[in-house]
């Protein structure tokens, strides 16, 4: 189990240290968890903070009873955290079979390489002796992470807004593949993302909005009043249009 306790976040600014986490506190057990919330709330950060990119000003970090809060992103990545970033990096040079061979850690065959391809909607022999350049589409990267992240096998898998900037094909896939991934991985897996599509998959949606968890509950409890608000939100959006 992940849990968070008492996490602030503070960055320099011209005008003085912005604090853009505030005292989050929250526990992940096992099960898919979906993130929301404003743009600029402290989503990304969060999500870098318990991957070790980045550090807390102050708060722990608990990772199955132990403090890793001091711990390097190599560290947390020993110990069962991946994190998967909004845009994927392309690794000229290397195959999609040496990346899932090096994320698994171990001397998988081609045929599990392929398995792993598989599980995310790809045709294994179309890919997996192709170079992770740019000769691959955002979805397809996409997918290939998220073959990276199940051949790590990790107790925590976090994705940062995997939604953006894959076209709206990719997209229905994804949601495929992290519904498959749900049954196969185990484990807390953790999206950010604003995407109701998303969010209707997840089993507990917790919200950040100006750097506080708002609320953190079964999808049930949360979507339809997050709905509601975005509604009205989108209504006086209009309403300010017209006006204008």
């Amino acid at each position: 189990m992940l849990e968070l306790k008492n996490i602030y976040f503070g960055a320099q600014s011209e005008s003085g240290e912005k604090q853009i986490l505030k005292d989050i506190s929250i526990k992940f057990n096992n099960g898919f968890i979906a993130i929301t919330g404003p743009n600029g709330g402290g989503k990304s950060t969060l999500a870098k903070i318990i991957a070790g990119i980045e550090k807390p000003t102050s708060g722990r970090i608990l990772l199955d009873g132990e403090d890793i809060t001091e711990l390097s992103v190599t560290e947390r990545a020993k110990r069962g955290i991946s994190f998967a970033f909004q845009q994927p990096v392309r690794f000229k040079g290397i195959t999609v079979n040496d990346l899932i061979r090096l994320a698994a850690g171990r001397d998988i065959t081609v045929s599990e390489a392929c398995d792993y391809l598989s599980l995310v909607g790809l045709c294994a022999r179309d890919y997996i002796n192709r170079e992770v350049n740019s000769s691959l589409s955002g979805g397809e990267l996409k997918r290939i992470e998220i073959a990276t992240v199940l051949a790590r096998g990790t107790s925590v898998s976090i994705f940062d807004e995997p939604e953006a900037g894959i076209d709206l094909w990719s997209f229905s896939n994804l949601i495929n593949v992290f519904e498959r991934m749900r049954e196969n991985l185990g484990g807390s897996i953790i999206i950010i993302s604003h995407q109701e599509r998303i969010l209707n998959i997840a089993d507990k949606v917790a919200v950040i909005s100006a750097g506080k968890l708002t609320a953190y509950d079964e999808k049930s409890a949360v979507l339809p009043e997050l709905l509601d608000a975005s509604y009205d939100a989108c209504k006086v959006l209009k309403k300010n249009v017209r006006e204008v």
